[in-house]
């Protein structure tokens, strides 16, 4: 005996029993009606919302030839003549459906496309359905635009896509376009009770609401699920039987991790999650209960009105709205869907969840006394703003009832002084006496703060140091702040002279280009061939030879001058660069110039000079920005400030 699918078995066969698309059928049907028909229609959706069910409703209605055989193009097609029953089987000569994912070839659309030129065999209307359209190839589209875009009169195009952005716009703009919507679960809980009435099966309303969940939308997938469901329940869809089935979390253990979430109770939440692991319940499906249930509870704490009387979740949501504080339940949802995303990298997603449920706690406000409800927070948030006393009987709400779990108090907050805008010195002219400031006394060390709430107006309420201030007088903390920043007068007079400062020996002695390039080492000729060199006019090859050679002899003291150089490698000392150094030395002597190129190691050249120098600035400029008072008063108020390295460089670089 073949299977009954439900899928297959309740598929609509008229616009009047399609679920949930009533913005596609009323536009259909009154096109229908009015004789105003296009071309092409594009239907956009996730799988199992009605595409190919639209398809074959609207070549029905364009096919019909009524029960006696003399109807014409209806909204409302009968059902029983041979066009329409030959299109519910599936083997009507006019009506083509085309599966674009195992047929996007040029060639399959130009075989299609043939035979558009014949008329229709036996129906009014030929009608073309191509699925997955967006599966087509780049060819393909192209050779279907012509006849797309002016088909015959008696043709008519229906594409489908389940990812409309992969469609080209030259196709879209040639197509009337309707977007099947996802069903509510509500929406989908209904039908399936109306499907499983005329089966006879009987089943339960929250088994119902979880097959609805599941279907994210599609009733494709909800009727498979009840299909599922009736063979793993022997006749019958239970609740219990469908969350064994789904492997979601059972609603009490949802709630137990609830509470335990908003008691603070880590035990309670490893027996939870243990719990879980032995039923064979996933991860996900937990985390996706409990951001649902939590959601619930926002809800209720925001718009209790909004939620559904007839739910039986409804009492529960806002039971636990009284227990949660709204800031921590919108911290842990957000930490739960964050979550979610991270769940399959751990080894064990039991372990993962537990984690998960470990970090709301360990980001949760800690405290001895129960948390206020929601009504008591918002009313103590109002008064901190406004600047008003809490009353005692407000700040000291009662308890939630003795069913709801105990939440612990929020952490006292210690007081932020306030920082003020560091200024940075403004350049001191040479005019000015170099008088040192004396450094400002560093405060005494803050008492200890007790483990009071701090009450309403103190210096809790202190913009933080990101938030603009308003401006300040002159006498106010900015300029007292700018007051105490000290200045080194003394230490700036050198930059102020217009001379730089000799680099250090140590300097020398360092890597000039880095790791792996050879030291400098100075030599008792090397400054002087340097500064011969700066006055040579020499560039390229010359330039090039003089500034990386190491000078082993120089005799200026009479004519000819003798000059032997030795380079590192051959190259530097081929032809022309020797000879066109020789004649610029030539020309600065006023003579002959004996010029000789050796190679071997150099240790002291202009090139490492000038490289050593830059690096004896740079490590200056770091130090004078580290050392500055400005660097020092931001470290006092910020601890992590720290200078980024490479940001820094001097000012001649």
């Amino acid at each position: 005996m073949s299977a009954r699918v439900l899928a297959r078995h309740y598929r609509p066969r008229r616009f009047s029993e399609l679920v949930g698309q009533e913005h596609v059928t009323q536009a259909l049907g009154h096109a229908l009606a009015t004789g105003r028909l296009h071309h092409a229609y594009l239907f956009t959706g996730t799988r199992g919302v009605g595409k190919t069910t639209v398809s074959r409703i609207l070549a029905k209605a364009l096919n019909c030839q009524g029960p006696d055989g003399q109807g014409g193009v209806t909204a409302e097609p009968c059902g029983v003549c041979a066009a329409c029953r030959d299109i519910d089987a599936g083997r009507f000569v006019d009506y083509v459906e085309l599966d674009a994912a195992s047929n996007r070839g040029v060639e399959e659309i130009s075989q299609l496309l043939d035979q558009a030129v014949y008329k229709p065999v036996v129906g009014r209307t030929k009608v073309y359905m191509i699925d997955e359209v967006h599966m087509l190839s780049t060819h393909a589209f192209n050779a279907m635009l012509k006849t797309l875009e002016e088909p015959p009169e008696y043709l008519k195009f229906v594409l489908a896509t389940t990812d409309p952005q992969k469609v080209p716009v030259t196709v879209l703009s040639r197509c009337l376009q309707f977007n099947l919507r996802p069903l509510p679960p509500a929406l989908v809980a209904q039908h399936l009770g109306t499907v499983l009435g005329a089966e006879g099966i009987a089943s339960e309303a929250g088994a119902l609401r979880l097959l609805g969940r599941a279907a994210r939308g599609s009733m494709r997938d909800a009727l498979s699920l009840t299909d599922q469901a009736i063979a793993y329940g022997g006749g019958q869809v239970a609740e219990s039987q469908v969350l064994a089935m789904l492997g979601s979390t059972p609603r009490a253990q949802a709630l137990q991790l609830l509470e335990a979430l908003a008691g603070g109770d880590a035990l309670a939440l490893v027996q939870g999650v243990d719990g879980l692991r032995s039923a064979g319940h996933h991860a996900p499906g937990a985390l996706d209960e409990l951001a649902r249930w939590l959601q619930l509870i926002a809800l209720a704490q925001a718009a209790p009105q909004a939620l559904d009387g007839q739910d039986p979740d409804t009492p529960e949501a806002q039971r636990l709205a009284e227990a949660w504080p709204a800031d921590l339940l919108q911290l842990a949802y957000s930490l739960l869907l964050q979550g979610r995303a991270e769940l399959p990298l751990s080894a064990d997603e039991h372990a993962g969840l537990l984690m998960l449920l470990l970090r709301v706690l360990a980001f949760r406000p800690a405290g001895d006394g129960p948390a206020p409800s929601a009504a008591a927070f918002k009313r103590s948030e109002l008064a901190a703003r406004l600047n008003v006393p809490v009353p005692a009987a407000a700040a000291q709400a009662p308890a939630p009832a003795a069913s709801a779990p105990a939440v612990t108090a929020h952490r006292p907050v210690e007081p932020i002084t306030p920082v003020q805008p560091v200024r940075v010195p403004e350049p001191v002219s040479p005019a000015l006496p170099t008088r040192p400031v004396a450094p400002r006394p560093s405060p005494p060390p803050a008492a200890p703060q007790s483990a009071a709430p701090v009450p309403a107006g103190s210096a809790q309420d202190e913009p933080p140091p990101w938030v603009d201030l308003p401006p300040q007088d002159e006498e106010g903390p900015s300029a007292a702040m700018e007051a105490e920043l000290p200045v080194d007068l003394d230490r700036a007079a050198p930059a102020l002279d217009g001379a730089p400062a000799a680099p250090a020996p140590a300097a020398l002695q360092r890597s000039a280009a880095g790791d792996g390039a050879p030291a400098l080492v100075p030599t008792p000729l090397g400054a002087a061939w340097a500064a011969l060199v700066a006055d040579l006019p020499i560039t390229a090859l010359a330039r090039t030879l003089a500034l990386q050679a190491q000078c082993l002899r120089l005799e200026q003291e009479s004519l000819p001058w003798v000059v032997h150089l030795q380079v590192t490698t051959e190259a530097l000392g081929m032809a022309p660069g020797p000879a066109k150094l020789e004649a610029a030395l030539a020309e600065k002597a006023g003579g002959v110039v004996q010029l000789t190129v050796g190679v071997g190691p150099v240790q002291d050249s202009p090139a490492l000079r000038d490289a050593a120098a830059k690096a004896e600035r740079q490590r200056q400029a770091e130090s004078d920005v580290a050392e500055s008072p400005e660097f020092a008063a931001l470290k006092r108020h910020f601890e992590t400030a720290r200078i980024v390295p490479g940001s820094v460089r001097p000012l001649d670089s």
